[in-house]
């Protein structure tokens, strides 16, 4: 909520205020990003390694605190924001590998051509522009590469989710980072535009939903020389064919769709399952959907999910959820909001099969749409059938199942017999269509953090020209 020039932040699952802090001047925080980029960039690398390294053992320090902060101010289980630390740990030393891969320097002799080098450079200053679902992880997932190719960065967290930012900036201030390399950005929509519109920021590393990155994509149109890397989510399919294993099958689909409250970008959001398993599979499905624990993120037992994040969004999930069984669709385990003044939703499954025109959004929560295929090719088509492309499952089948899926299916990541969800930080992660814009982040964001300047190079000038001359004309002789 914004007010006064005050940012404040809420517990979801309380309604309780969390934080309050003053909106960021963002042209004052670009003009001391500038000035402290030079001196930064033109650092030994394993300098920025080191100091980077530092900050993995500061959050590592913090580690209980920061974990509660995300569970609190997130709104997911403690037993996943501790995942989510430790992937910010973790995500150090997989970027110093990434960018020794991935923009490593080359050097080619070439004798009398003296040599050949390939060396990269960083972009300048940055901005990140971070989502609320993961608030320490993803944006820190662009943070670190973008530090180590020795980028200055403006990291404006999520307007939901400010508290968790201001440790992360904390952490990088206390492992030594010169000042102004990182700033926190405290703001909200307006602060956000101002990062991406302005002169003295030259990329746009972005998390979040499709509109907003269509939004920052349209802005940046007549900009090329301005990077952006675009993360923006899916509608994404896991499909269903014949497998003996369905109560593990049901078990891989509830992750899918319902880890953190159905709020990852690559959750299962379509459960296409072949005629020929569905009522066997939703007799799992749907009695072990009953069973998982909602509830309070600090709470013992732990919850398998807390509540989605504000009470706004729970109440699109319900109208959206009510307006699928209006046009056509059949609920199985119906999306409950138990209390109207707190975000606590139960997990919901609808069969969307009978639905004329199935909208093709991201619904960024609990809600999981079946549809019934006759076959494999069919269930390709329908899993095809969406302008999004990030993330694919195909669960059972035979290995020339998944051979004929993994080359039809559009999408940035595909798997076989595992979750949607739970990608790796040493893959890349990215999308196609309305999920990304060709910059695949995790261990590609070493990619977009550094540009490649190709040279040749010699100690020496040495050069002549062999062809192409007037020949010389002796000087006539003058008589005396």
């Amino acid at each position: 909520m914004l007010a006064d020039g005050t940012l404040t932040s809420f517990e979801p699952s309380t309604g309780k205020v969390l934080w309050r802090g003053q909106h960021t001047d963002v042209d004052a925080a670009i003009s001391r990003a500038r000035k402290a980029w030079p001196s930064w960039a033109a650092r030994p690398l394993a300098n920025r390694i080191e100091i980077t390294r530092r900050f993995a053992n500061e959050v590592r320090k913090r580690y209980d605190n920061l974990a509660e902060l995300i569970a609190r101010e997130a709104g997911k289980p403690l037993w996943e924001a501790r995942t989510e630390v430790d992937a910010v740990i973790n995500k150090v030393e997989i970027s110093v590998g990434a960018y020794a891969e991935r923009t490593g320097k080359k050097k080619l002799d070439s004798a009398l051509q003296g040599s050949a080098a390939v060396r990269h450079k960083p972009h300048g200053v940055m901005a990140v522009l971070g989502p609320y679902n993961f608030p320490a992880h993803l944006p820190n997932g662009h943070i670190i590469p973008a530090l180590v190719a020795g980028n200055a960065v403006l990291f404006k967290p999520s307007e939901k989710t400010p508290a968790t930012g201001e440790i992360l900036v904390q952490c990088f201030q206390a492992a030594g980072l010169p000042d102004n390399v990182v700033q926190l950005v405290i703001g909200g929509p307006d602060e956000g535009k101002a990062l991406v519109a302005h002169p003295g920021v030259d990329g746009v590393l972005f998390t979040g939903s499709a509109q907003t990155g269509i939004a920052i994509n349209r802005k940046l149109a007549a900009n090329p020389g301005k990077i952006v890397a675009l993360e923006m989510g899916g509608n994404n399919p896991m499909l269903v064919l014949d497998t003996p294993k369905l109560a593990d099958a049901a078990a891989l689909i509830v992750q899918s769709a319902f880890t953190t409250a159905g709020q990852r970008c690559t959750a299962a959001r379509r459960l296409i399952v072949k005629d020929s398993v569905y009522d066997d599979l939703m007799s799992e499905l749907v009695p072990l959907t009953r069973k998982l624990l909602v509830g309070d993120p600090l709470a013992d037992p732990q919850p398998f999910m807390g509540p989605v994040i504000d009470v706004e969004t729970a109440e699109r999930l319900n109208d959206s959820f009510v307006a699928l069984v209006t046009a056509g669709g059949r609920a199985l385990a119906p999306l409950r909001q138990p209390n109207p003044d707190t975000p606590f939703l139960t997990p919901g499954i609808i069969d969307t099969t009978d639905i004329p025109e199935r909208p093709d959004f991201e619904l960024f929560g609990p809600i999981l749409q079946v549809i019934r295929v006759p076959d494999l090719d069919a269930g390709i088509a329908e899993a095809n059938n969406t302008r999004f492309g990030l993330s694919a499952s195909l669960v059972g089948g035979s290995p020339d199942d998944y051979g004929r899926f993994w080359a039809n299916i559009r999408a940035g990541i595909i798997n076989w017999n595992r979750p949607t969800n739970g990608a790796s930080s040493s893959a890349p992660f990215g999308g196609i269509g309305l999920s990304g814009n060709h910059r695949p982040a995790a261990y590609y964001s070493a990619d977009y953090c550094a540009y490649p300047v190709a040279s040749t190079e010699m100690d020496q000038p040495r050069a002549n020209i062999g062809v192409g001359l007037r020949e010389e004309t002796p000087n006539p002789v003058k008589p005396s």
